[in-house]
């Protein structure tokens, strides 16, 4: 356990007003075995004079035009050198100071090459609005439009080099594109940890407007189609739909 290492990546661009409470989540950590890599856009707001202020937590900085958020996360993993790679928002923190530990004794214990957990949805006053409990899945929950919260999805770096890395084909899709391809088609084992792992402020690119969201349904049926779910267009009409009872 002490040998292993968690290399945790943000991507951020002008996100001065939460990218301090996404860094500090990551300080306040009882895990300390972590790199923590953060690739910005070439923001244009503050946030690169809040970053510099946390510069020596930082195992990797780069600052730079990219192809968007997925790209930034390409870059990140290439340059990840932990056992496992996960990712946090520039506008998510962790629940508590325990997630990083938790996640590593997971991985350890049940010799885990993917885990998932829960997530919360919180408005700007803190307060929670919407619970993601993910559950444990089979291998027809993505068929019944079932998915993981992505924000809380590790898994072994080794993963990214055989199985690929985030597709700049899918748009907003991307991360459930890859999941797809991770769990459903090559049907790679993951472990569910129960307990809330991320803090989510609503909103987020793929929500803040109706021709976002046709555009996001959009990338999830190409996202169906190429990696082998049953009935795409059914699968793409009840996806969302499972979001409802998430507020309940």
């Amino acid at each position: 356990m002490q040998d292993f290492k968690i290399s945790l990546i943000t991507v951020v661009y002008n996100a001065e007003n939460t990218i301090t409470s996404c860094i500090d989540s990551v300080i306040r950590q009882n895990f300390n075995n972590v790199e923590y890599i953060l690739i910005d856009g070439g923001s244009t707001d503050g946030t690169i004079q809040i970053i510099e202020k946390y510069r020596h937590y930082l195992s990797h900085f780069v600052s730079e035009p990219d192809n968007g958020i997925y790209d930034a996360m390409n870059k990140g993993i290439k340059l990840a050198t932990g056992d496992v790679v996960g990712i946090l928002n520039a506008d998510d923190f962790f629940a508590d100071h325990t997630v990083l530990s938790a996640i590593a004794n997971a991985f350890v214990q049940n010799n885990a090459n993917i885990l998932y957990g829960d997530l919360d949805y919180i408005n700007e006053n803190g307060n929670v609005i919407r619970k993601w409990r993910a559950g444990g899945f089979t291998a027809k929950s993505f068929n019944l439009g079932w998915m993981p919260p992505h924000p809380t999805f590790y898994c072994k770096r080794n993963l990214f080099e055989k199985f690929g890395l985030y597709s700049l084909n899918y748009g907003t899709a991307a991360d459930y594109e890859l999941m797809l391809r991770y769990l459903h088609v090559n049907k790679l084992p993951a472990y569910y940890i129960n307990k809330v792992i991320i803090k989510m402020k609503i909103g987020g690119k793929s929500n803040n407007s109706l021709n976002n969201r046709v555009k996001g349904l959009f990338f999830d049926l190409k996202a169906m189609r190429n990696n082998q779910i049953l009935l795409p267009i059914l699968t793409v009409i009840v996806k969302p739909m499972r979001k409802i009872i998430q507020y309940f």
